[in-house]
């Protein structure tokens, strides 16, 4: 399956989007709501119950209120599920706002299947031209990209509680985009000053995509963006992430896998969005295989008693810790704090045993470098005779084509190695300069290598596997 390239200028028509039956259209006028409005704006209380939510599609008069009761299914295991679907009622687009009212209630222990929605209130789907995307943000400067599908109340969280968020399954739509939005936001965003997009299709039974003509990425579903509400009351964007969570960008946190994140404000108020088919390490480009979820199946649970300071991600193996910050060598710095934390649980050790044990333990990746603050995650084995992938090569392996780069600023070490695998697959691999730029944002992968003041190493693989025989 051929991927399409549009940058065309048609007029920007009507989206539509199937949800659980229901036919929801929208367009930029009518899926608007207000710019972000200043952080210090006082949340509302809390209600012992949310308001009843008038189920509205444009066009059309209000048919009336959601039961909320009608949003749960007994299972023939004797368990229940919550349901919940991506409408312009149960979503926001760019912002996460803790006044608002939540759009589902659940208990510690609950599943809930939910839905997601593409980008700007599902107006990124295929079809949508790149000059039509620029348009949805230069047109509400301050509002990310993302739709997020909550908040969720959580009924026993409260602040100073864990919620731990377990990814039971995952199913993608058919189809994902990655683009480059002309000369804004990704790393070089001056370089690369003309935009593309690029529509791909999911094939869901071979968990593959055909980025380009040869070029087969596999599959790896992910949410871009999960967490809770800040402990600052208010309406924020949706791009940075933090103590809360958010927009990690952590490629490893895939079904199978718990988040850990420390609650702010009493139900915790989960969101999620941002939904991914796969991603690079580094997402340089600003996107991913960026798509939407028909089902996000979650289970949700309040741990008491076990405080946490910032979010940790739990997977089959091992333990991932992280930081963020505008400045990597910060992220970094953040990322060595809490990845020694990490290993003196673990280890059962003093944090200067573990500060030494962790560049032998420890496999630390460039989650992202284009979420306002970037991000760098490590993972540590559970088990001390497991190890994850600590291979660091500096020049072309049997599996690699590798690009890499030292300098005293970790941020222009990341600069200089991520360009140098762009350059090699203009250069050697005759791909076009975009297609270079997307292919390196959705299936490379960038380590960090030795740190000192004097020195950082980052390492950018791309593996040789993705190319198949035509």
């Amino acid at each position: 399956m051929k991927s399409l390239t549009s940058s065309s200028r048609n007029a920007f028509g009507a989206c539509g989007a199937l949800v659980l039956g229901t036919i929801i259209t929208c367009n930029l006028a009518l899926a608007q709501t207000s710019p972000s409005s200043p952080a210090s704006a006082a949340p509302a209380a809390s209600p012992p119950f949310p308001p009843t939510a008038t189920i509205t599609t444009p066009g059309y008069p209000g048919v009336g209120p959601a039961d909320f009761n009608l949003r749960v299914t007994n299972q023939p295991n004797g368990k229940k599920i919550h349901l919940l679907p991506a409408t312009l009622e149960t979503t926001q687009w760019g912002w996460y706002d803790s006044a608002q009212p939540p759009v589902l209630r659940v208990h510690s222990g609950d599943t809930i299947a939910l839905e997601t929605m593409m980008h700007s209130h599902n107006q990124v789907v295929p079809g949508t031209t790149i000059e039509q995307i620029k348009k949805t943000r230069t047109d509400f400067p301050g509002r990310g990209p993302h739709t997020l599908t909550g908040p969720i109340y959580i009924e026993e969280a409260q602040p100073g509680d864990v919620l731990k968020v377990t990814l039971n399954k995952i199913v993608p739509r058919a189809y994902a985009t990655n683009f480059n939005v002309p000369g804004m936001f990704g790393e070089f965003p001056s370089v690369y000053s003309d935009g593309q997009v690029k529509y791909l299709y999911l094939d869901l039974g071979k968990m593959t995509t055909e980025f380009l003509p040869g070029v087969v990425i596999p599959l790896k579903p992910f949410p871009g963006t999960i967490g809770v509400a800040r402990k600052e009351p208010g309406r924020f964007g949706s791009v940075p992430p933090g103590e809360y969570a958010g927009n990690m960008d952590i490629r490893d946190f895939v079904a199978g896998s718990s988040l850990y994140v420390p609650v702010f404000m009493p139900g915790a108020l989960l969101w999620t969005g941002d939904s991914h088919a796969g991603q690079g390490n580094g997402e340089i480009n600003l996107t991913a295989l960026e798509t939407a979820y028909k089902e996000l199946n979650i289970t949700v649970e309040v741990i008491k008693g076990k405080p946490l300071d910032f979010p940790r991600i739990e997977t089959r193996k091992s333990w991932i810790s992280m930081g963020f910050d505008q400045d990597m060598n910060k992220a970094w710095t953040q990322a060595k704090a809490q990845t020694v934390k990490v290993i003196s649980e673990l280890r059962g050790v003093s944090a200067e045993q573990a500060e030494k044990l962790m560049p032998t333990v420890s496999d630390c990746r460039v989650s992202q470098v284009v979420n306002v603050k970037k991000g760098i995650h490590c993972l540590t084995p559970k088990n001390p005779r497991e190890t994850e992938d600590m291979e660091r090569p500096t020049k072309e392996t049997a599996k690699y084509l590798v690009s890499y780069a030292k300098d005293a600023d970790l941020n222009k070490a990341m600069d200089t190695a991520s360009m140098g695998m762009i350059k090699m697959l203009e250069n050697d691999r005759k791909i076009a300069r975009l297609d270079a730029y997307g292919l390196a944002s959705v299936a490379m992968d960038c380590r960090i290598g030795a740190i000192s003041d004097a020195e950082k190493n980052v390492h950018c693989l791309m593996p040789k596997s993705i190319w198949v025989k035509q």
